[in-house]
């Protein structure tokens, strides 16, 4: 029923559209249902509350896991299989989306994720040594199945309650991944403080399963077909491929930062412990801030996503190269210049990621796939498998770089990857046009201008 409802709605919002374009009802607006309303808080608290569990590891857990005797290879490790195991439960759970059910899969997301916090924070009970490893792995592999089930679900939920205005809505979302990603740190080192290693996790747990029972009465109910489509078949798609491979550097060069960039600047700029996570900041803030601006100009000027993305990925790379700066530019690190380039990155990093999404969902419907959740299940699935595989070999290769050569040389050679990757999507939006097919598309993208809120509610 509430599927049914929707699915009005969205029809009645189209054929507003249409008449907006031909001026015979100019001054009518598409309404926002109460029901849609929920689903955006839902979806924001999911963000924020996930990401928060997720961030609060950093500041003190690699500190008792030495006391447990791991060294850091194996530190390094546990947080790895965090990003495989989201790798693989992103595609397996993107596929089998209709069969699960979204509502379901997310609200079962949660309460794994959750339960698996709690479960972490227990941990420090486990003897050392192997017993304590082997838990460490085990917890922290089912939780990153439960995380790609929230987010993969919560993708696809979004994408099918606003199918034309996706990218304002992930924009706006952006901004409580942000804050979970920023209050994350802080909030974990204040409890842990505070209050000892158990007390952050079963806290946060408990937060992320108080949340079920509200997503249950909250989030809508989807209804779908089952897709005989396959994650390949819709990689293979050439622009596909390319987004793809241009998502896969950004979520690297993201991941490079997380065990490198701390020790950087301890040690170039001499900062005290505490002041390093403000230098966290204006890579957090900057992306977080910008991004609800990207979104509403990329729903509102779909033509102008692929120079986002391009112009974005450009000034990503060139922000990499003077992150060090890198050797060959000759010139001093500078403080002032590292934090400059963290918010020039944040904000560029944005530009090219929040337009991908609607992309790759527009370019699935133009090659075939049904407009339904089993392929609003694949897209997410694909995106969180993507950028899962990036976080995972950006700490990995970036780590083994920098102690090979240097912050510096390692920092250059990921802006290197994100220029080769715009490179090519470059390539391909400049000789798109000449093996086009004639394609109606006016409709669309009147439909993707209609406006997300209106002032009747």
């Amino acid at each position: 029923m509430e599927d049914d409802e929707i699915e009005a709605e969205s029809r009645t919002d189209s054929r507003s559209g249409a008449e907006d374009s031909n001026g015979e009802a100019a001054g009518r607006k598409p309404k926002i249902s109460r029901k849609k309303i929920f689903t955006l808080v839902s979806t924001a608290s999911v963000n924020f509350s996930s990401m928060i569990c997720f961030s609060i590891l950093g500041p003190f857990f690699p500190t008792e896991a030495e006391k447990k005797g791991v060294n850091q290879t194996v530190i390094g490790l546990i947080f790895g299989c965090y990003a495989l195991c989201n790798l693989l439960g992103s595609l397996v759970l993107g596929k089998y989306i209709v069969q699960i059910g979204a509502k379901f899969m997310l609200c079962a997301g949660l309460f794994l994720s959750g339960g698996c916090t709690v479960l972490f924070g227990l941990l420090d009970r486990v003897p050392h040594g192997v017993p304590f490893i082997l838990m460490c792995f085990i917890v922290r592999s089912i939780d990153a199945v439960g995380f790609a089930a929230a987010m993969t679900s919560s993708f696809a939920i979004i994408a099918k309650a606003f199918p034309n205005n996706i990218a304002t809505v992930l924009g706006s979302l952006e901004i409580f991944t942000g804050l979970g990603l920023v209050l994350g740190p802080p909030l974990g080192g204040f409890l842990y403080q505070s209050f000892g290693y158990e007390i952050p996790f079963i806290v946060l747990g408990f937060v992320l399963i108080l949340m079920v029972p509200l997503n249950i009465y909250v989030l809508p109910s989807y209804d779908a077909t089952p897709s005989k489509d396959s994650f390949w078949r819709l990689f293979t798609l050439p622009k596909i491929s390319l987004l793809c491979f241009l998502i896969f550097s950004m979520s690297s060069c993201l991941g490079f930062l997380d065990p490198t960039m701390s020790l950087f600047v301890i040690e170039k700029f001499h900062l005290p412990t505490g002041y390093v996570g403000l230098v966290f900041l204006g890579l957090a803030l900057s992306y977080s801030l910008s991004s609800p601006l990207l979104g509403i100009v990329s729903d509102k000027m779909p033509n102008t996503r692929r120079w986002l993305m391009v112009i974005g990925g450009i000034t990503a790379a060139l922000g990499y190269c003077f992150l060090g700066p890198a050797p060959f530019l000759h010139l001093k690190s500078q403080l002032w210049l590292f934090v400059f380039m963290l918010a020039l990155t944040g904000f560029s990093i944005g530009m090219t990621c929040i337009p991908t999404l609607p992309e790759v969902v527009k370019c699935a419907y133009e090659n075939g796939f049904p407009d339904d959740l089993s392929t609003l299940g694949l897209v997410s699935g694909l995106y969180g498998g993507v950028w899962s595989f990036g976080t995972f070999f950006g700490p990995t290769v970036g780590g083994f770089l920098v102690e090979k050569f240097s912050f510096e040389w390692a920092a250059a050679a990921h802006g290197g990857l994100i220029f080769i990757s715009v490179l090519f999507l470059g390539i391909y939006y400049f000789v798109e046009p000449c093996f086009r097919r004639p394609a109606t598309a006016s409709i669309e993208e009147n439909e993707e201008r209609a406006p997300l809120l209106s002032n009747h509610i």
